[in-house]
């Protein structure tokens, strides 16, 4: 580790370019190994974005779909609709009583 760190520094020009040179030189025998794993990170990824654009397709619907009752509901007057689906009773104002 000491050396890579010295050619980092620029304290020895020479070691500097003989990495860089093992680099050029060993980077051919090294992308063979490298290509089926790259692709498989791709993959996943694209497994990920896939899922997640659904994901959020499906919440904007329901997103939508509540936006639409809550409209529909505040278009009949505030009537309620209780989890069960069944209409809440109504509560009776002291306008409404007389």
């Amino acid at each position: 580790m000491a050396i890579i760190e010295d050619a980092l520094k620029g304290g020895n020009v020479v070691t500097g370019l003989a990495i860089g040179v093992g680099a050029i030189v060993l980077a051919p025998l090294a992308a063979p190994l490298l290509r089926p794993i790259t692709k498989t990170i791709l993959k996943a990824g694209l497994v990920a974005y896939d899922q997640t654009r659904v994901a959020v397709a499906e919440m904007n619907e329901r997103a939508s779909d509540l936006v639409a009752e809550a409209r529909a509901e505040m278009a009949n007057g505030g009537e309620a609709e209780t989890a069960g689906g069944r209409r809440a009773p109504e509560k009776k104002t002291a306008a409404s009583s007389s």
